[in-house]
């Protein structure tokens, strides 16, 4: 059976932080994979886990970077070369690690892009926020697949948005051929892409006990992932004060970093969720389904005790399996026999 999508009373909250969510776990002997784990909540998540004891991995395009940022918060994480727009830097990654006959215990797919101006390409023809987000996501995910059965107990953990509001996948036309490009319908389209494959992954593995959750981690402004939605809209729709500094409103889902990411490492570690999967997460829970609404517009949605919960149309089972096989065909990458 599939696990509801219903909260389950988890005892966390909005204000709960990676402090309150690794009191108590002990990772020692997991391997963990946290893309984009160099900055921003992936950073506070693969500094969080590491900090219980496992052996964290950060691919990362910049390596020098990566490996600066790491050591500013204590070390302690290894850095490995991927780009997740470059197919064959990813085929890279992935076969140096499996390779290793490592298992896999915990993959966080974090990294991402968000409101690209202009329509962006990947090299393979894809707009860039699908490709990066999804996409590149994908291809990882299935390319570790041996490592991941080999865990005994693996959880692929998918990070999406609230942002899943603004469109959903337009199966017709992905890639903005056909229809005007808008910034935030093509985040929108990839944050649903995020949670549809979480629902067709858990689908797909739990046989195998390869559990996926997907989860919006609240507004938080302190990251790099609002680099091209500008300062001047970031102050009017209240994510940064007039002085440019992030601000912290939980009434309004507006967090800390260490806030947002708890709900990362609430996916990634929490016996709660054992043997369940393919739900969608905010505030360490699961979330309700939201009633069909209109597409919110950024510049004037008021967020105030705004819900968290996701659209009906982001857990579809019929629209995750169209979604699989549309991301097989681009890609050219199954599931391994």
């Amino acid at each position: 059976m599939n696990t509801p999508q219903e909260p389950i009373g988890s005892g966390y909250s909005r204000a709960s932080t990676t402090v309150d969510i690794i009191k108590g776990v002990n990772l020692v002997g997991k391997v963990a994979i946290v893309t984009g784990g160099y900055s921003g909540l992936g950073l506070e998540t693969a500094r969080t886990l590491a900090s219980a004891g496992a052996r964290v991995i950060v691919p990362a395009r910049n390596v020098e970077r990566a490996r600066k940022a790491i050591n500013d918060v204590g070390g302690g994480m290894e850095v490995q070369p991927m780009d997740l727009t470059n197919p064959d830097s990813i085929d890279n990654f992935a076969r140096d690690f499996v390779e290793t006959g490592l298992p896999l215990h915990l993959l966080i797919n974090n990294a991402g892009i968000m409101a690209l101006p202009e329509l962006t390409r990947d090299t393979q023809g894809n707009e860039l926020q699908f490709s990066t987000n999804h996409l590149g996501h994908f291809r990882l995910t299935l390319r570790l697949w041996p490592a991941l059965k080999r865990a005994g107990g693996a959880r692929v953990v998918s990070v999406s948005s609230a942002g899943h509001r603004f469109s959903p996948v337009v199966f017709d036309d992905i890639n903005f051929v056909h229809r005007d490009y808008d910034a935030f319908k093509a985040y929108g389209q990839s944050k649903t892409a995020n949670i549809l494959f979480a629902v067709g992954l858990d689908w797909r593995g739990k046989d195998y006990d390869i559990r996926a959750f997907a989860l919006h981690p609240g507004g938080i402004a302190g990251t790099n992932l609002g680099t091209h939605v500008g300062v001047e809209m970031l102050k009017k729709t209240g994510f940064i004060d007039a002085n440019g500094r992030p601000v912290v409103d939980l009434a309004r889902d507006l967090k800390s970093i260490s806030q947002g990411a708890a709900t990362h490492v609430w996916c990634a570690v929490s016996p709660q969720l054992k043997g369940q999967g393919g739900v969608f997460c905010a505030d360490a829970d699961i979330t309700s389904v939201l009633p069909d609404s209109d597409s919110p517009n950024l510049a004037t949605e008021d967020r105030t005790n705004r819900g968290t919960g996701v659209q009906a149309y982001a857990i579809d089972p019929n629209a995750a399996d169209k979604l699989w096989r549309k991301s097989e065909e681009l890609t050219g990458v199954s599931i391994p026999c």
